[in-house]
């Protein structure tokens, strides 16, 4: 049974990455603060001891906006830190799993994106996303980075929960319908991530649930699973404003993934709908 490395398994796919994989693999798992992936040495030693089949990388730091201002630290953790991860598979020869974003396009083709298709990131996040993908293909030939959208799931704070709360406490809510991109449940990710790992797939692939949403969509959808009365109000990203850019159209075409591995990510309203039931006596 191969030995697969869960780093970031504190984090909401690490969560669920760490139950799934647990049939087919034997896991070892590393979170922050335990493993500082910026730390060269630290992850050198860490993964030499585990001496590890598969490396997969969940860690990263997400907050969008909070990037704008924090340059440095998104780069060192977006960038660096699968740099320093990479080096140190490249020296155990373990294969390397990363996890990547729709952010790192711009938007402008207003078409599902390809694995080919050029990349242009608008915000540092985007920049550090990109640059840490940069860094592992040019570093480890065993290698698959997966680049996603969206994500929800048990065990960390997502759109869903966000939007539950509000609407307990709102009766109008206003939400972002000028992006469009779509929603992906952590449970299908990681499912989708296994099965990639054991076919040994390598290179870039893009998985998300199926179909796409604004955001607006997104949480009208939210309210009427649950039930709910609260209105969901249309504004634009500029009425917002927040301090990060984001593409006005990030939707990601799968179908590398299902020609390769014969699985159809299902609709996102289905995984939203399972999701919900799977967390009604805790999402409040």
């Amino acid at each position: 049974m191969n030995r697969v490395l869960v780093i970031g398994s504190n984090g909401m796919l690490g969560q669920d990455m760490t139950v799934t994989l647990q049939s087919s693999f034997e896991v070892f798992t590393r979170s922050h603060p335990e493993l500082d992936i910026c730390d060269r040495m630290n992850v050198s030693r860490d993964i030499l001891e585990i001496n590890p089949d598969i490396v997969i990388n969940c860690a990263a730091y997400t907050d969008v906006d909070g990037c704008e201002t924090e340059r440095d630290l998104a780069f060192a953790v977006n960038a660096e830190g699968p740099k320093n991860i990479a080096l140190a598979c490249r020296e155990t020869s373990a294969d390397l799993c990363h996890i990547s974003s729709d952010f790192v396009f711009d938007g402008r083709k207003n078409a599902p994106y390809i694995e080919t298709d050029n990349t242009g990131p608008l915000s540092v996040y985007a920049e550090s996303k990109l640059a840490g993908e940069m860094n592992i293909q040019n570093i480890l030939p065993g290698h698959v980075i997966i680049r996603t959208s969206w994500l929800f799931g048990k065990g960390g704070k997502n759109f869903v929960s966000t939007i539950i709360k509000l609407a307990d406490k709102m009766d109008v809510i206003n939400i972002v319908d000028d992006q469009t991109g779509c929603p992906t449940y952590t449970v299908d990710l990681s499912n989708a991530i296994k099965t990639l790992l054991l076919k040994r797939a390598q290179g870039i692939y893009h998985f998300s649930n199926s179909g796409e949403c604004t955001w607006h969509g997104f949480a009208g959808k939210i309210i009427e699973v649950l039930g709910l009365k609260t209105k969901v109000n249309p504004i634009t990203s500029q009425q917002l404003g927040r301090p990060a850019l984001r593409p006005a159209y990030s939707v990601m075409d799968c179908t590398k993934f299902a020609s390769e591995t014969d699985l159809y990510p299902r609709a996102w309203e289905d995984a939203l709908k399972e999701y919900i039931n799977s967390m009604q006596g805790d999402l409040k």
